[in-house]
């Protein structure tokens, strides 16, 4: 048996995963929508893969990923960011945002604090433990990343990260598009 991981070359020396190529066969008429498929099932693999290299980074210290992102912008805040914000720039619901700012506040490393612009709103702000536990996160963060894209030249950084954004906004365009005509994205 294969391991898990083994990947072959097509003609072009490019990487492929000959099993997504085999179960994707099923969803297919042409090769071009065989390229989509394995295309979509790379991105999934790569995601799970870089999640894992997260995970490691934060060495047990339990932050899901949707808790990470919101900390991460409030430790770029000075004067703390509103649940709606968080919500809109983290791309998920309010109730979502403010679920993880429960967990993050349990934890002990947000706050809620009232809006001095506005009193019948709240901020998150991080806390001095959050900005503590940000700072010990750094180094594995940089040392997983850096083992993660080992080998990848900046030119193909800036190729990768171009191709990823233009996959979320397709995504984002479709949902749109959905919305529009009454169907769930």
């Amino acid at each position: 048996m294969k391991d898990v991981n083994t990947y072959e070359s097509d003609s072009d020396g490019l990487l492929y995963d000959p099993r997504v190529r085999a179960a994707m066969t099923q969803f297919t008429d042409t090769d071009n929508d065989l390229l989509t498929f394995e295309a979509g099932a790379a991105v999934r693999t790569a995601n799970l893969a870089v999640e894992r290299m997260r995970a490691h980074g934060s060495q047990g210290r339990g932050a899901s990923a949707g808790a990470l992102d919101l900390l991460i912008r409030l430790n770029g805040s000075e004067h703390g960011i509103s649940i709606g914000e968080l919500a809109r720039t983290a791309g998920v619901s309010s109730r979502n945002a403010t679920g993880l700012v429960d967990t993050l506040e349990h934890d002990g490393l947000v706050r809620r604090v009232p809006d001095p612009k506005d009193r019948r709103s709240v901020l998150a702000e991080i806390t001095p433990a959050g900005r503590a536990w940000m700072k010990a996160f750094r180094k594995p963060s940089q040392l997983a990343m850096r083992a993660m894209f080992h080998g990848f030249a900046p030119e193909e950084l800036v190729v990768l990260r171009d191709l990823c954004l233009r996959l979320a906004a397709n995504q984002h365009r479709l949902a749109d598009r959905l919305r529009q005509t009454g169907q769930q994205p």
